[in-house]
């Protein structure tokens, strides 16, 4: 049968939803799943759960200040959420007012501190020219904000401009965080090293596309948004070593597996850098990752289709509702999954 949207819905209570962080990264807690067996943990239990051998693939992207306000030559206000940067001058954004802007004309933004133009649409998104007399990255830090994500019901504030970041970020370019990162501080990265495992970095530049609902209720007909990634030479080389000597690849995040998979589906793993618009549903075979850090995801979105053909949809609807049973925290600032692969998810979705 074909998979529906209703096939990856469940009932989460508003409460759920974290709003803030925790007074410490490592502080979450930790529901480890293993098929049909789930352990309630702490985060820092993790470096018990890693091998000797195992290799950990971060993302290293950092989050910019993404959101700006400001107002349309009408005098209407506006909200701008640069969406990705196609050009060191031009980007690509959301754009709420009243009205659509149209085409040729300008947008007054952080208090008239400069204008962009609006060239056009792409898709659902406006395609902007900001100033040419500096990069696009240092005017949105100079006058941007930090976008948290819609469900966070409150504006950045300054303790957010660090917990909305990883401790190891330095890739500018996301406009929300991998979140699954945000829980490790060095002290979890020390003990994972003396545990024998190895880390690994790759970048991938999550766009605000990332929280955009799915609008189709056939799954087959829906289009995912595009993200860029860098994969280096060394990440490749460790993934290898580690196959070799019979560790295991564990990604940290979604956007860690989505970037490792998008660039193994045309043959074996290689370095570089691309765009992606991978949907990963169940029935997919992934071919580099055999575990995944990951936090818990919307309902009826493509980051929880995406861990349900990881470790099965059963299994993963069995974890979540056990999670919101044992009052787990939910999203961005919210707790953590360990997920082992299930080797045969079908046999899981069968059941």
């Amino acid at each position: 049968m074909p998979l529906t949207l209703n096939d990856f819905d469940y009932h989460l209570p508003p409460e759920r939803v974290a709003q803030a962080p925790l007074p410490e990264r490592s502080a979450s807690r930790l529901l480890v799943v293993d098929r049909d067996r789930f352990v309630d943990r702490r985060f820092t239990d993790l470096p018990e759960l890693v091998r000797a051998g195992d290799l950990l693939v971060f993302n290293d992207t950092r989050v910019i200040h993404a959101r700006l306000y400001g107002r349309k030559e009408s005098g209407g206000q506006v909200e701008v959420l640069v969406e990705r940067a196609i050009g060191p001058h031009e980007a690509l954004a959301q754009v709420r007012a009243s009205k659509s802007p149209k085409a040729g004309s300008r947008l007054r933004l952080a208090d008239d501190a400069f204008e962009v133009e609006v060239l056009g649409r792409v898709g659902e998104f406006f395609h902007l020219r900001f100033p040419g007399d500096e990069d696009l990255v240092a005017v949105l830090e100079r006058h941007g904000r930090l976008p948290l994500p819609p469900y966070i019901t409150r504006e950045a504030g300054e303790a957010d401009e660090s917990r909305y970041q990883t401790v190891f970020a330095r890739a500018p370019g996301s406009v929300a965080a991998p979140t699954a990162g945000l829980h490790f501080d060095e002290d979890v990265l020390a003990r994972i090293a003396a545990r024998g495992a190895k880390c690994a970095w790759l970048t991938l530049h999550v766009g605000a596309g990332t929280f955009q609902p799915v609008r189709v209720d056939d799954l087959g007909e829906h289009r995912m948004h595009r993200e860029r990634y860098v994969i280096p030479q060394e990440t490749v080389e460790a993934i290898a070593a580690t196959r070799a000597a019979g560790g295991r690849v564990i990604a940290v995040g979604t956007t860690s597996m989505r970037a490792l998979e998008a660039a193994a589906q045309e043959g074996p793993l290689e370095a570089g850098s691309g765009e992606t618009e991978i949907f990963i549903l169940p029935g997919f075979r992934f071919q580099v990752v055999d575990a995944l850090v990951t936090n818990f995801h919307l309902p009826k979105s493509t980051l929880l289709m995406l861990v349900s053909a990881f470790a099965g949809m059963q299994t993963i609807r069995r974890a979540y509702a056990h999670a919101v049973a044992q009052h787990y925290r939910f999203f961005s600032y919210g707790d953590a999954m360990f997920l082992t692969r299930n080797p045969d998810p079908d046999v899981d979705d069968a059941v």
